[in-house]
């Protein structure tokens, strides 16, 4: 457990770097009120997007790693720690000062996410998922993925629209989380070719890949303080519901829940506090020199 763990705080650090950098891209490039193909034309033009994608790939590549040595419902929360991340290395690349409460919050974050997962300690469950119980898992995630879509693009620029995005691109991470971890056990037991044949491969690589243009377009959707809660907190929620339903992982219960509870109110009090602050609003928008107010959009770009 603790190497998988290890293994997720480097893919969150690569994530959380990729985070600013794409941040960054996605306000270069034109805005858009729809889901359009060009937005992804234009964002292969831009360096630092380029660069964000290659940081996103690193992040992939130490998922799988903990994936494959640990539990779905103990890796995915793992991922929380990518926003306070996001906050820490945007600060150091932008030259901005962090703030008291936004320390205050990141601790709130780091010690909350400890509290969990010490508490629940997700274990055992099946390496591999019977293939027809892909069949509903697909249905009802993508379902429900395409049903926050739908929701999003009916609304205009602002939280709502943010929000309904972000948590879109969150579920189709925690999916691509489960075919990840599908896929590693296929590598792990037999072999290359079997992992270059089997469906969940390719399923993971679509689904991630979606999911990467969903959070740009969610990003471009409205203000930080509604597209990051959705995307940070449902892609722990439904990573750990996946992880004990699909794969049958087993947490602990019982007077556990109590501390489990309180940590996972904690960090989310700390998810949505650091949100709003100023200094992660900076850090992601490090172009504009005119104070904003945290949870305003930032003129049309927003």
């Amino acid at each position: 457990m603790i190497l998988s763990v290890l293994f997720a705080v480097i893919a969150a650090c690569s994530n959380a770097l990729g985070t600013v950098l794409q941040r960054q891209a996605v306000l270069k490039v034109p805005a858009s009120t729809s889901l359009r193909l060009g937005l992804m034309r234009d964002l292969l033009r831009t360096p630092v997007w380029l660069a964000g994608i290659a940081a996103v790939i690193g992040a992939a590549v130490f998922q799988a790693l903990a994936l494959g040595t640990g539990s779905l419902a103990t890796v995915q929360p793992v991922f929380i720690l990518e926003l306070p991340l996001a906050l820490v290395i945007g600060g150091a690349v932008f030259h901005v000062e962090l703030s008291q409460k936004a320390w205050l919050c990141v601790g709130c974050i780091a010690v909350g996410l400890g509290v969990f997962l010490f508490s629940l300690a997700p274990a055992g469950g099946r390496e591999q998922v019977p293939g027809i119980w892909w069949v509903p898992t697909l249905l009802i995630v993508g379902g429900l993925g395409a049903a926050l879509v739908v929701a999003g693009l009916r609304r205009p620029l602002g939280l709502t629209r943010a929000a309904c995005l972000g948590a879109a691109a969150a579920v189709g991470n925690a999916l691509t989380a489960a075919l990840i971890k599908s896929s590693m056990d296929i590598l792990g037991h037999q072999g290359i070719a079997a992992w270059l044949l089997s469906w969940q491969t390719y399923a993971f690589a679509a689904t991630g890949g979606f999911s990467l243009f969903l959070l740009g377009t969610a990003m471009q959707g409205g203000p930080l303080i509604a597209s990051q809660p959705a995307l940070t907190l449902c892609d722990a929620v439904a990573g750990f519901a996946l992880g004990v339903i699909l794969y049958g992982e087993q947490p602990r219960t019982g007077l556990w829940m109590l501390p489990a509870v309180a940590g996972f109110a904690l960090l989310t009090y700390g998810v949505f506090a650091l949100s709003r602050t100023q200094c992660l609003y900076k850090c992601v928008h490090p172009e504009e020199n005119v104070p904003v107010a945290a949870g305003q959009p930032a003129g049309s770009r927003m």
